[in-house]
């Protein structure tokens, strides 16, 4: 049974979500550097060298997001994403069946 919904569409949501997710890495990859480097500024309270700890797992969080699109790419059925790619060669037409 074919599937409903737009496997293309998923896949085309999930190339934008990726250069989006792309075009952010390297600047958090900055703010990560000088997050780590304002843990060793001297004297830091222990409360501000907590939340600069935070920030620098919730940056690291990004292979998580890359992972996590990874995932939604591999659940995608290969069969009717080919098969729809396929279709939409030919044109948006909707099928009358």
């Amino acid at each position: 049974m074919p599937i409903r919904w737009s496997a293309v569409k998923v896949s085309a949501a999930a190339d934008m979500i990726e250069g989006f997710v792309n075009q952010a890495a390297e600047p958090l990859e900055q703010a990560l550097i000088v997050a780590r480097e304002a843990r060793k500024i001297d004297n830091l309270p222990q409360y501000i060298d907590q939340r600069l700890y935070r920030l620098i797992d919730r940056i690291e969080k990004i292979d998580t997001v890359k992972s996590v699109l990874e995932s939604v790419r591999f659940s995608l059925p290969k069969a009717d994403l080919k098969q729809q790619q396929k279709q939409s060669e030919y044109g948006s037409q909707q099928s009358l069946v």
